[in-house]
């Protein structure tokens, strides 16, 4: 296994340079000087010329970029245009916000979806298959943010059971974190649920037929235990390779999730830094998102080389 996680994260590495390169492209090609942005139309020639300075704007592209890169792996994202905020400590208040919904909403699409998609493999071709299935589809049609709108306007407006907005840190109060994110966590983890719920089920349903779970039910032993203990640890080995590219979805649901419920988290930060075409700021949010998906996706790895002892090295 050790030897799984090291192959991963030495495969990470020259990933992780080509996506620094395309993205420091790719906004250096974004139109207009960033000199006008920071000082105006309004700024004279010479202001420009020390903004172009400060900001090593009159160096090669390739210049800039191997510099950017030297104070980015030392954790240094560089400074706002806008309000000289350092980009990393800026991206770092945010993220755990984003996170925190992110994998509430993992967690609540992987009980969901796991939990249906059992039920409707244990039962085929019965109303409670087809209800999964029908659900499932809603489900899959919904957009995200339209189903939180949904929520707030009936559990926060009309019962006033959980807030419209906003949101409590956990370092704050536990319960007060939960409350505020039982909301967005269920607008974006329903809707992906219904992936993970197709998936179980086929995959269930397959195992299901296999000979040795009808050697283990021929052996007397309960169906809870064939099922929990010899069927699901199979079936979920597809589930976990979606798992990670669903969290990836999750992560960029959550940008618009956090519109809707007013949280101050990276969708705010990143819209925000588009609007305004601050190149640091957009850079750092997707370096450092970067980095958090390629993580997802090594635990991913080491989660299947566990279920799967076949995906291991030999």
């Amino acid at each position: 296994m050790l030897r799984l996680v090291v192959q991963r994260v030495l495969a990470l590495v020259p990933l992780l340079l080509i996506v620094s390169i395309l993205t420091f492209s790719f906004t250096s090609l974004l139109p207009g000087d960033p000199a006008d942005l920071i000082i105006g139309d309004q700024g004279t020639q010479a202001q420009h010329e020390m903004v172009h300075e400060r900001l090593g704007l009159n160096d090669p592209v390739v210049t800039r970029y191997f510099k950017w890169l030297g104070r980015a792996v030392q954790g240094d994202l560089g400074t706002s245009y806008f309000n000289s905020v350092k980009v990393a400590d800026a991206v770092m208040l945010r993220m755990p916000i984003t996170l925190s919904l992110t994998f509430a909403s993992a967690f609540v699409a992987v009980v969901v979806g796991t939990s249906a998609g059992i039920a409707a493999a244990l039962y085929p071709r019965s109303w409670i298959d087809r209800l999964a299935t029908l659900l499932a589809t809603i489900g899959q049609a919904i957009p995200n943010f339209w189903f939180g709108i949904l929520l707030v306007a009936l559990f926060a407006v009309k019962l006033q059971w959980f807030p419209a907005t906003g949101f409590t840190p956990l370092t704050e109060s536990a319960a007060g974190w939960l409350h505020s994110l039982t909301l967005p966590a269920l607008a974006l983890g329903l809707s992906t649920s219904a992936d993970i719920a197709r998936q179980v089920r086929s995959s269930m349903v397959g195992v299901l037929q296999q000979d040795y779970i009808r050697a283990a039910r021929a052996q007397g032993l309960s169906p809870m235990r064939v099922v929990f203990k010899h069927a699901l640890k199979n079936a979920l080995v597809p589930v976990v390779t979606v798992l990670s590219f669903l969290v990836t979805i999750l992560m960029g649901g959550a940008l618009i999730v956090e519109h809707v419920f007013a949280i101050n988290g990276i969708g705010t930060l990143a819209i925000a830094a588009v609007r305004q075409q601050d190149i640091p700021m957009i850079q750092g949010i997707v370096l450092v998102s970067v980095v958090i998906v390629m993580m997802v996706q090594l635990v991913t790895d080491v989660v299947y080389g566990f279920l799967n002892p076949r995906a291991r090295p030999s």
